[in-house]
Protein backbone atom coordinates (compact mmCIF):
# COMPACT_ATOMS: atom_id res chain seq x y z
CA UNK A 1 0.00 0.00 0.00
CA UNK A 2 1.18 3.41 -0.65
CA UNK A 3 0.39 7.14 -0.90
CA UNK A 4 -2.56 9.32 0.23
CA UNK A 5 -6.17 8.58 -1.29
CA UNK A 6 -9.70 8.03 -0.25
CA UNK A 7 -11.52 4.35 0.00
CA UNK A 8 -15.23 4.17 -0.28
CA UNK A 9 -16.73 1.64 1.88
CA UNK A 10 -17.22 -2.08 0.36
CA UNK A 11 -19.66 -2.54 -2.17
CA UNK A 12 -21.89 -5.71 -2.01
CA UNK A 13 -21.10 -9.15 -3.90
CA UNK A 14 -23.07 -8.50 -7.02
CA UNK A 15 -24.43 -12.12 -6.97
CA UNK A 16 -27.02 -12.30 -9.89
CA UNK A 17 -30.78 -12.47 -8.26
CA UNK A 18 -32.19 -15.30 -7.74
CA UNK A 19 -28.98 -17.81 -7.65
CA UNK A 20 -28.26 -19.95 -4.47
CA UNK A 21 -25.61 -19.41 -2.44
CA UNK A 22 -24.32 -23.03 -3.61
CA UNK A 23 -25.01 -22.22 -7.16
CA UNK A 24 -23.35 -18.55 -7.57
CA UNK A 25 -20.23 -19.58 -7.54
CA UNK A 26 -19.96 -21.68 -9.88
CA UNK A 27 -22.21 -19.41 -12.68
CA UNK A 28 -18.69 -16.69 -12.17
CA UNK A 29 -16.80 -19.33 -13.81
CA UNK A 30 -17.10 -17.84 -17.67
CA UNK A 31 -17.42 -19.50 -20.54
CA UNK A 32 -13.68 -18.92 -21.44
CA UNK A 33 -12.70 -20.69 -18.41
CA UNK A 34 -14.96 -23.69 -18.72
CA UNK A 35 -13.60 -24.04 -21.88
CA UNK A 36 -10.17 -23.87 -20.51
CA UNK A 37 -10.86 -26.35 -17.85
CA UNK A 38 -12.30 -28.48 -20.62
CA UNK A 39 -9.55 -28.54 -22.64
CA UNK A 40 -7.15 -29.51 -20.02
CA UNK A 41 -9.27 -32.13 -18.69
CA UNK A 42 -10.53 -33.38 -22.03
CA UNK A 43 -8.60 -36.97 -21.65
CA UNK A 44 -9.18 -37.85 -18.39
CA UNK A 45 -5.64 -37.61 -16.81
CA UNK A 46 -5.84 -35.37 -13.97
CA UNK A 47 -2.45 -35.32 -13.11
CA UNK A 48 -1.01 -34.63 -17.02
CA UNK A 49 -3.96 -31.67 -17.08
CA UNK A 50 -3.18 -30.08 -13.82
CA UNK A 51 0.70 -29.92 -14.84
CA UNK A 52 -0.36 -28.25 -17.73
CA UNK A 53 -2.51 -25.83 -15.72
CA UNK A 54 0.49 -25.56 -13.35
CA UNK A 55 2.72 -24.68 -16.32
CA UNK A 56 0.13 -21.85 -17.18
CA UNK A 57 0.00 -20.45 -13.49
CA UNK A 58 3.77 -20.19 -13.78
CA UNK A 59 3.79 -18.59 -16.81
CA UNK A 60 1.58 -15.66 -15.17
CA UNK A 61 3.74 -15.58 -12.12
CA UNK A 62 6.60 -14.91 -13.97
CA UNK A 63 5.35 -12.27 -16.84
CA UNK A 64 8.17 -9.43 -17.26
CA UNK A 65 6.55 -5.54 -17.51
CA UNK A 66 8.94 -3.25 -17.89
CA UNK A 67 7.92 0.71 -17.64
CA UNK A 68 10.05 3.62 -18.90
CA UNK A 69 9.38 6.74 -17.01
CA UNK A 70 10.47 10.21 -18.67
CA UNK A 71 10.50 14.12 -18.68
CA UNK A 72 12.29 16.63 -18.14
CA UNK A 73 14.39 17.83 -15.24
CA UNK A 74 11.85 18.15 -11.89
CA UNK A 75 8.74 16.97 -13.44
CA UNK A 76 8.82 14.66 -10.83
CA UNK A 77 9.59 11.80 -12.74
CA UNK A 78 11.26 10.02 -9.99
CA UNK A 79 8.90 10.40 -7.20
CA UNK A 80 6.33 8.70 -9.75
CA UNK A 81 8.56 5.81 -9.75
CA UNK A 82 8.69 5.64 -6.02
CA UNK A 83 5.08 6.16 -5.84
CA UNK A 84 4.10 3.48 -8.43
CA UNK A 85 6.32 1.21 -6.42
CA UNK A 86 4.73 1.58 -3.32
CA UNK A 87 7.44 3.82 -1.84
CA UNK A 88 8.52 7.01 -0.54
CA UNK A 89 10.75 9.09 -1.67
CA UNK A 90 13.62 8.46 1.52
CA UNK A 91 13.16 4.57 1.88
CA UNK A 92 16.35 2.52 0.84
CA UNK A 93 15.00 1.57 -1.96
CA UNK A 94 13.42 4.37 -3.70
CA UNK A 95 15.09 6.21 -6.74
CA UNK A 96 17.02 9.33 -6.01
CA UNK A 97 14.81 12.64 -6.61
CA UNK A 98 15.68 15.89 -6.64
CA UNK A 99 15.43 19.86 -8.65
CA UNK A 100 18.46 18.96 -10.73
CA UNK A 101 19.16 15.70 -13.29
CA UNK A 102 20.00 12.72 -11.28
CA UNK A 103 19.69 10.53 -13.71
CA UNK A 104 22.71 9.79 -16.17
CA UNK A 105 21.56 6.74 -17.41
CA UNK A 106 17.96 4.20 -17.46
CA UNK A 107 17.66 2.87 -13.76
CA UNK A 108 16.09 -0.35 -13.42
CA UNK A 109 13.86 -0.24 -9.85
CA UNK A 110 12.23 -3.69 -9.48
CA UNK A 111 8.65 -3.38 -7.83
CA UNK A 112 9.85 -4.74 -3.74
CA UNK A 113 6.79 -6.95 -3.87
CA UNK A 114 6.82 -8.27 -7.56
CA UNK A 115 10.36 -8.26 -8.76
CA UNK A 116 9.42 -9.42 -12.50
CA UNK A 117 7.66 -5.81 -13.00
CA UNK A 118 10.59 -3.12 -13.36
CA UNK A 119 10.08 0.83 -13.85
CA UNK A 120 12.84 2.03 -15.43
CA UNK A 121 13.96 5.85 -14.69
CA UNK A 122 14.93 7.21 -17.91
CA UNK A 123 17.24 10.36 -18.32
CA UNK A 124 15.78 13.95 -18.73
CA UNK A 125 14.74 14.88 -22.17
CA UNK A 126 15.44 19.05 -21.63
CA UNK A 127 18.81 19.20 -22.99
CA UNK A 128 18.74 21.88 -26.58
CA UNK A 129 20.26 19.03 -28.70
CA UNK A 130 17.62 16.69 -27.74
CA UNK A 131 16.81 14.15 -30.50
CA UNK A 132 14.09 11.53 -30.24
CA UNK A 133 15.21 9.09 -32.65
CA UNK A 134 18.92 9.11 -30.72
CA UNK A 135 17.62 9.02 -27.51
CA UNK A 136 15.35 6.10 -27.93
CA UNK A 137 18.84 4.56 -29.18
CA UNK A 138 20.55 5.19 -26.36
CA UNK A 139 18.07 4.43 -24.05
CA UNK A 140 17.31 1.18 -25.88
CA UNK A 141 14.14 1.49 -26.78
CA UNK A 142 13.09 -2.34 -27.18
CA UNK A 143 13.00 -3.46 -23.80
CA UNK A 144 10.16 -1.60 -22.70
CA UNK A 145 6.62 -2.11 -23.06
CA UNK A 146 5.12 1.04 -22.46
CA UNK A 147 6.56 4.73 -21.91
CA UNK A 148 4.97 7.28 -19.47
CA UNK A 149 5.92 10.80 -20.44
CA UNK A 150 5.41 13.46 -17.07
CA UNK A 151 5.75 17.16 -17.36
CA UNK A 152 4.69 19.62 -14.10
CA UNK A 153 4.18 22.75 -16.06
CA UNK A 154 3.45 22.28 -19.48
CA UNK A 155 4.18 19.67 -22.08
CA UNK A 156 6.77 20.90 -24.94
CA UNK A 157 7.84 20.11 -28.17
CA UNK A 158 10.53 17.48 -27.10
CA UNK A 159 7.28 15.38 -25.03
CA UNK A 160 5.52 15.72 -28.51
CA UNK A 161 8.68 14.26 -30.49
CA UNK A 162 9.49 11.52 -27.91
CA UNK A 163 5.56 9.85 -28.60
CA UNK A 164 5.60 10.54 -32.02
CA UNK A 165 8.53 8.46 -32.49
CA UNK A 166 7.22 6.04 -29.83
CA UNK A 167 4.19 5.96 -31.54
CA UNK A 168 6.16 5.80 -35.43
CA UNK A 169 7.80 2.21 -33.50
CA UNK A 170 5.02 0.55 -32.84
CA UNK A 171 4.27 1.11 -28.84
CA UNK A 172 2.05 3.43 -26.98
CA UNK A 173 2.74 5.98 -24.48
CA UNK A 174 1.27 8.60 -22.20
CA UNK A 175 1.20 11.43 -20.76
CA UNK A 176 1.11 12.38 -17.07
CA UNK A 177 1.01 16.34 -15.91
CA UNK A 178 2.24 15.71 -12.96
CA UNK A 179 2.18 18.09 -8.93
CA UNK A 180 -1.80 19.22 -9.93
CA UNK A 181 -2.27 19.70 -6.39
CA UNK A 182 -0.16 22.60 -6.73
CA UNK A 183 -2.10 23.85 -9.23
CA UNK A 184 -5.32 23.59 -7.18
CA UNK A 185 -3.70 25.11 -4.12
CA UNK A 186 -2.34 28.45 -5.95
CA UNK A 187 -5.73 28.58 -7.37
CA UNK A 188 -7.85 28.18 -4.29
CA UNK A 189 -5.67 31.05 -2.82
CA UNK A 190 -6.56 33.37 -5.60
CA UNK A 191 -10.10 32.82 -6.59
CA UNK A 192 -11.38 31.56 -3.06
CA UNK A 193 -15.19 32.24 -4.32
CA UNK A 194 -15.46 31.26 -7.70
CA UNK A 195 -12.86 28.43 -7.08
CA UNK A 196 -14.36 25.13 -8.53
CA UNK A 197 -11.61 22.10 -8.42
CA UNK A 198 -13.32 20.54 -11.52
CA UNK A 199 -12.76 23.36 -13.52
CA UNK A 200 -9.20 24.01 -12.85
CA UNK A 201 -8.62 20.44 -13.45
CA UNK A 202 -10.53 20.52 -16.84
CA UNK A 203 -8.57 23.93 -18.24
CA UNK A 204 -5.12 21.85 -17.33
CA UNK A 205 -6.32 19.09 -19.33
CA UNK A 206 -7.79 20.99 -22.30
CA UNK A 207 -4.19 23.20 -22.88
CA UNK A 208 -2.00 19.79 -22.20
CA UNK A 209 -4.34 17.90 -25.18
CA UNK A 210 -4.16 21.63 -27.19
CA UNK A 211 -0.12 21.95 -26.57
CA UNK A 212 0.47 18.42 -27.66
CA UNK A 213 -2.18 18.28 -30.52
CA UNK A 214 -0.25 21.41 -31.62
CA UNK A 215 3.03 19.68 -31.53
CA UNK A 216 1.67 17.16 -33.91
CA UNK A 217 0.28 14.34 -31.26
CA UNK A 218 -3.23 13.30 -32.78
CA UNK A 219 -4.82 11.93 -29.53
CA UNK A 220 -2.55 12.46 -26.70
CA UNK A 221 -4.25 10.44 -23.81
CA UNK A 222 -3.46 13.14 -20.82
CA UNK A 223 -3.36 12.15 -17.29
CA UNK A 224 -3.68 14.57 -14.20
CA UNK A 225 -1.55 13.07 -10.98
CA UNK A 226 -0.16 14.49 -7.56
CA UNK A 227 2.53 11.59 -6.90
CA UNK A 228 1.99 12.49 -2.77
CA UNK A 229 -1.78 11.77 -3.70
CA UNK A 230 -1.86 9.62 -5.71
CA UNK A 231 -5.43 7.98 -5.22
CA UNK A 232 -6.54 11.34 -6.38
CA UNK A 233 -7.27 12.85 -9.81
CA UNK A 234 -6.90 10.58 -12.74
CA UNK A 235 -4.71 7.57 -11.34
CA UNK A 236 -7.84 5.87 -11.53
CA UNK A 237 -8.38 6.29 -15.17
CA UNK A 238 -4.70 5.71 -15.37
CA UNK A 239 -4.98 2.15 -14.12
CA UNK A 240 -8.36 1.76 -16.53
CA UNK A 241 -6.57 2.85 -19.60
CA UNK A 242 -3.24 0.37 -18.94
CA UNK A 243 -5.42 -2.50 -18.17
CA UNK A 244 -7.79 -2.34 -21.38
CA UNK A 245 -4.27 -1.65 -23.63
CA UNK A 246 -2.26 -4.33 -22.21
CA UNK A 247 -2.46 -7.77 -23.25
CA UNK A 248 -3.58 -10.33 -20.47
CA UNK A 249 -0.35 -11.62 -18.54
CA UNK A 250 0.93 -8.25 -18.60
CA UNK A 251 -2.22 -6.83 -17.49
CA UNK A 252 -2.59 -8.94 -14.60
CA UNK A 253 1.38 -8.22 -13.55
CA UNK A 254 0.29 -4.48 -13.61
CA UNK A 255 -2.73 -4.56 -11.95
CA UNK A 256 -1.10 -6.74 -9.10
CA UNK A 257 1.60 -4.35 -8.64
CA UNK A 258 -0.51 -1.32 -8.82
CA UNK A 259 -0.62 0.38 -5.26
CA UNK A 260 -3.96 0.41 -3.28
CA UNK A 261 -5.04 3.64 -3.21
CA UNK A 262 -8.53 3.47 -4.45
CA UNK A 263 -11.72 1.75 -4.75
CA UNK A 264 -11.31 1.43 -8.26
CA UNK A 265 -7.82 -0.23 -8.17
CA UNK A 266 -8.93 -2.40 -5.39
CA UNK A 267 -12.05 -4.02 -7.47
CA UNK A 268 -9.66 -4.11 -10.57
CA UNK A 269 -7.09 -5.94 -8.52
CA UNK A 270 -9.15 -9.04 -7.21
CA UNK A 271 -11.43 -9.47 -10.42
CA UNK A 272 -8.04 -10.19 -12.16
CA UNK A 273 -7.16 -12.06 -9.04
CA UNK A 274 -10.46 -13.87 -9.15
CA UNK A 275 -10.38 -15.08 -12.99
CA UNK A 276 -7.33 -17.34 -12.00
CA UNK A 277 -9.15 -19.05 -8.92
CA UNK A 278 -10.59 -21.73 -10.66
CA UNK A 279 -6.60 -22.57 -11.96
CA UNK A 280 -5.10 -22.73 -8.79
CA UNK A 281 -8.08 -25.24 -8.02
CA UNK A 282 -7.64 -27.13 -10.64
CA UNK A 283 -3.71 -27.71 -9.80
CA UNK A 284 -4.69 -28.27 -6.55
CA UNK A 285 -7.15 -30.60 -6.80
CA UNK A 286 -5.64 -32.65 -9.92
CA UNK A 287 -1.86 -32.50 -9.31
CA UNK A 288 -0.84 -33.93 -5.88
CA UNK A 289 -4.20 -34.08 -4.26
CA UNK A 290 -4.38 -35.63 -0.46
CA UNK A 291 -6.66 -36.07 2.06
CA UNK A 292 -7.41 -33.04 4.28
CA UNK A 293 -8.40 -34.94 7.67
CA UNK A 294 -10.74 -32.12 9.28
CA UNK A 295 -12.91 -31.62 6.10
CA UNK A 296 -14.18 -35.25 5.06
CA UNK A 297 -13.83 -36.07 1.68
CA UNK A 298 -11.94 -33.47 0.57
CA UNK A 299 -8.50 -33.98 -1.31
CA UNK A 300 -6.22 -31.07 -2.16
CA UNK A 301 -2.71 -29.75 -2.22
CA UNK A 302 -2.42 -28.27 1.21
CA UNK A 303 0.52 -26.12 0.56
CA UNK A 304 -0.59 -24.97 -2.28
CA UNK A 305 -3.56 -23.37 -1.14
CA UNK A 306 -1.30 -21.72 1.52
CA UNK A 307 0.84 -20.26 -0.95
CA UNK A 308 -1.76 -18.56 -2.46
CA UNK A 309 -3.45 -17.09 0.06
CA UNK A 310 -0.72 -15.70 1.56
CA UNK A 311 -0.30 -14.49 -1.69
CA UNK A 312 -3.67 -12.59 -1.63
CA UNK A 313 -3.04 -10.71 1.65
CA UNK A 314 0.07 -9.15 0.02
CA UNK A 315 -1.96 -8.14 -3.05
CA UNK A 316 -4.37 -6.24 -0.98
CA UNK A 317 -1.43 -5.26 1.49
CA UNK A 318 -2.11 -6.73 4.68
CA UNK A 319 1.34 -8.40 5.59
CA UNK A 320 3.11 -6.33 8.63
CA UNK A 321 5.86 -5.01 6.35
CA UNK A 322 2.98 -3.37 4.13
CA UNK A 323 0.88 -2.16 7.20
CA UNK A 324 4.12 -0.36 8.84
CA UNK A 325 5.24 0.84 5.93
CA UNK A 326 1.32 2.43 5.00
CA UNK A 327 1.40 3.67 8.75
CA UNK A 328 4.71 5.17 8.77
CA UNK A 329 3.86 7.39 5.21
CA UNK A 330 0.51 8.35 7.36
CA UNK A 331 1.68 8.91 10.50
CA UNK A 332 -0.43 6.69 12.03
CA UNK A 333 0.62 3.73 14.93
CA UNK A 334 0.58 0.10 12.72
CA UNK A 335 -1.48 -1.00 15.41
CA UNK A 336 -4.13 1.08 14.71
CA UNK A 337 -4.40 -0.17 11.48
CA UNK A 338 -4.29 -4.01 12.35
CA UNK A 339 -7.14 -3.00 14.57
CA UNK A 340 -9.38 -2.92 11.85
CA UNK A 341 -8.97 -6.36 9.92
CA UNK A 342 -11.20 -8.98 10.38
CA UNK A 343 -9.31 -11.63 8.57
CA UNK A 344 -6.66 -13.05 10.94
CA UNK A 345 -3.26 -10.88 10.76
CA UNK A 346 -1.27 -14.29 9.38
CA UNK A 347 -2.19 -16.81 7.59
CA UNK A 348 -1.00 -20.40 7.53
CA UNK A 349 -2.46 -24.01 7.27
CA UNK A 350 -4.31 -23.88 10.19
CA UNK A 351 -6.42 -20.93 8.45
CA UNK A 352 -6.86 -22.60 5.03
CA UNK A 353 -8.25 -25.45 6.74
CA UNK A 354 -10.77 -23.47 8.53
CA UNK A 355 -12.09 -21.78 5.79
CA UNK A 356 -12.28 -25.15 3.75
CA UNK A 357 -14.22 -26.48 6.52
CA UNK A 358 -16.50 -23.78 6.47
CA UNK A 359 -17.18 -23.57 3.19
CA UNK A 360 -17.49 -27.23 2.54
CA UNK A 361 -20.79 -27.68 4.07
CA UNK A 362 -22.19 -25.19 1.44
CA UNK A 363 -21.59 -27.87 -1.22
CA UNK A 364 -22.57 -31.05 0.61
CA UNK A 365 -26.11 -30.99 -1.67
CA UNK A 366 -24.41 -29.49 -4.82
CA UNK A 367 -24.21 -32.69 -6.93
CA UNK A 368 -26.81 -31.85 -9.23
CA UNK A 369 -25.23 -28.44 -10.17
CA UNK A 370 -21.67 -29.51 -10.20
CA UNK A 371 -23.10 -32.32 -13.02
CA UNK A 372 -24.40 -29.29 -14.91
CA UNK A 373 -21.07 -28.20 -15.21
CA UNK A 374 -20.18 -29.97 -18.26
CA UNK A 375 -16.18 -30.32 -17.24
CA UNK A 376 -16.97 -31.36 -13.99
CA UNK A 377 -17.76 -34.79 -15.18
CA UNK A 378 -14.19 -35.01 -16.64
CA UNK A 379 -13.11 -33.95 -12.98
CA UNK A 380 -14.49 -36.92 -11.54
CA UNK A 381 -14.13 -37.58 -8.04
CA UNK A 382 -12.16 -34.29 -7.86
CA UNK A 383 -15.62 -32.33 -8.69
CA UNK A 384 -16.70 -31.73 -5.15
CA UNK A 385 -12.82 -31.12 -3.89
CA UNK A 386 -12.78 -28.75 -6.77
CA UNK A 387 -15.99 -27.19 -5.25
CA UNK A 388 -14.93 -26.46 -1.83
CA UNK A 389 -11.44 -24.99 -3.01
CA UNK A 390 -12.74 -22.74 -5.38
CA UNK A 391 -15.41 -21.77 -3.04
CA UNK A 392 -13.01 -21.07 -0.09
CA UNK A 393 -10.39 -18.96 -2.34
CA UNK A 394 -13.14 -16.72 -3.25
CA UNK A 395 -14.34 -15.86 0.22
CA UNK A 396 -10.46 -15.58 1.80
CA UNK A 397 -10.06 -13.08 -1.62
CA UNK A 398 -13.23 -10.98 -0.91
CA UNK A 399 -12.66 -11.08 3.05
CA UNK A 400 -8.97 -9.67 2.39
CA UNK A 401 -10.43 -6.98 0.05
CA UNK A 402 -12.95 -5.94 2.49
CA UNK A 403 -10.14 -5.69 5.32
CA UNK A 404 -7.60 -3.87 2.73
CA UNK A 405 -11.12 -1.22 2.48
CA UNK A 406 -11.20 -1.11 5.88
CA UNK A 407 -7.29 -0.61 6.97
CA UNK A 408 -7.60 2.53 3.77
CA UNK A 409 -10.29 3.92 5.60
CA UNK A 410 -8.36 4.31 8.93
CA UNK A 411 -5.20 4.87 7.46
CA UNK A 412 -6.78 8.46 5.84
CA UNK A 413 -9.43 9.44 8.22
CA UNK A 414 -8.87 12.95 9.77
CA UNK A 415 -8.14 12.69 13.78
CA UNK A 416 -10.52 14.58 15.89
CA UNK A 417 -9.92 17.79 16.50
CA UNK A 418 -8.01 18.61 13.10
Amino acid sequence: MAAKGKAKAPKGSGASAGAGPEEKDFLQLSAEELGALREAFEDGNLSAAARKLQATLQSLENVRLDVAVTGETGSGKSTFVNAIRGLGDEEPRSAKTGVVETTLDPTPYPHPKYPNVTIWDLPGIGTPAFQASRYLERVQFGRYDFFILIASERFTAHHAQLACEIQRLGKRFYFIRSKVDVDLAASRQRRPTSFSEEGVLNEIRAHCRDRLRAEGVAEPPVFLLSMFELGKYDFHLLGETLERELEGHKRHALLLALPNVSRQILDKKRASLQRHVWLIAAISCGLDPKPVPQVPGLFCDLKLLVDAFQGYFRNFGLDRASLATLADQVGKPAEALRAVLRSPDQVDEALVVELLGRVAGGVAGFTQQLETVPILGALASSGVSFAIVYKALRLFLSMVEEDCQRVLLKAFEEEPGL
